[in-house]
């Protein structure tokens, strides 16, 4: 039986297909999320390594480790929460700038004399309602009104922040519930509560966009509205539904933020908006919809979190904070768009 030999020709053909294939993985666009919560999780590395050589006692103290890590995690859990409901907003075409008021009236309105003489039930159910009726206007208005999605948001921002001084006084209303105060400081298996919910909502938005039929009209409806008028799906409906969903989020947030503080005010969640869309954003939202992440959402609104907390440590102060932040954002978003590129020629060259 004759033996077949290799074209020794064909050996580099090979490697160069290797070199293809990574090629392929790294700058695809199924892969492409992969990449961006990547080079997120490399950030925070960054930020933690930057923690621990500028606070070496701190960070030699296992035990501080943690509990700062359980500290990180439950001052991102409120907006958090906020940055899920965002999400789906602005993947479907739209953007809300009103999620910080509307966390500011659920919980104003939630902390009444009134609302809390029906006990934790009813500032829950208050809150919640508080939040998805005021979605449920910004949808009407953006999805029937005709509205373009800013204006309108706008417009929500300075009349729920006007409404939420109004019915506090301008003055902080105190919590006195404490089942709904206690949340703050509830652990279950030593989590902290706070973390468990931010845990539920984010795996709840992760399935509802990928593995419903929900998510995949949100994504049409965010990539080219009239092709999916034609493909079936009520765009409209559909619309006043996200923001209805983004009003849900900032009620839970709303909450969570009364239960931290004890306490309810009209400046509470202020520019919150801000920094749930940067947190979507870097986390790889198109902000011209059409494509975004929640698991990528989560690390941007975490590495907002870490810097927070790492100037705590070190006692710097709000401005520079504010600065790193944005200098960050742009970082963050040259990374994404850079897309591994010279990590795929290196590929390339020695495959």
């Amino acid at each position: 039986m004759k033996a077949t030999t290799a074209d020794p020709g064909t050996r580099p053909e090979i490697r160069k297909d290797g070199g293809d294939v990574l090629r392929r993985w790294w700058t695809s666009e199924s892969n492409e999320f992969a990449g961006r919560n990547l080079a997120l999780i490399g950030v925070l590395v960054v930020l933690i390594a930057l923690g621990a050589l500028t606070r070496p006692d701190l960070y030699g103290d296992p035990d501080w480790v943690r509990n700062n890590v359980f500290t990180i995690l439950q001052q991102a859990s409120a907006i958090g929460v906020v940055t899920v409901g965002m999400t789906f907003v602005i993947i479907g075409g739209g953007i809300d700038l009103s999620v910080g008021a509307i966390m500011a009236l659920a919980g104003v309105w939630a902390t009444t004399v009134a609302t809390q003489s029906f006990g934790a039930g009813g500032m829950i159910f208050t809150a919640i309602a508080v939040g998805v009726g005021t979605g449920l206007v910004n949808g009407l208005l953006i999805s029937y009104g005709r509205l373009v999605p800013f204006i309108a948001t706008l417009a929500m921002m300075v009349a729920a922040r006007g409404l939420a001084a109004s019915i506090s006084g301008k003055q902080t209303q105190i919590s006195g519930n404490a089942t709904i105060n206690g949340i703050a400081s509830t652990e279950i298996l030593g989590v902290p509560l706070l973390v468990i919910i931010l845990v539920v909502v984010v795996a709840a938005g992760w399935v509802l966009l990928n593995r419903t039929t929900f998510g995949r009209r949100t994504v049409a409806v965010g990539g080219n509205p009239e092709a999916a008028r034609l493909a079936g799906i009520n765009v409209r409906r559909h619309t006043l539904l996200l923001y209805a969903l983004s009003g849900l989020c900032c009620g839970i947030g709303a909450l969570m933020l009364t239960a931290q503080a004890n306490s309810a005010q009209a400046a509470m969640a202020n520019l919150y908006e801000l920094d749930a869309i940067a947190a979507a954003i870097i986390g790889g939202t198109l902000l011209s919809g059409g494509r975004g992440t929640i698991v990528g959402a989560l690390f941007g609104v975490l590495v907002f979190s870490t810097i927070t907390n790492l100037f705590a440590i070190n006692n710097l102060t709000t401005e520079s904070q504010n600065m790193i932040k944005g200098g960050i954002i742009v970082a963050a978003v040259l990374i994404q768009q850079f897309r591994f590129g010279s990590l795929t020629k290196l590929f390339s060259r020695t495959a």
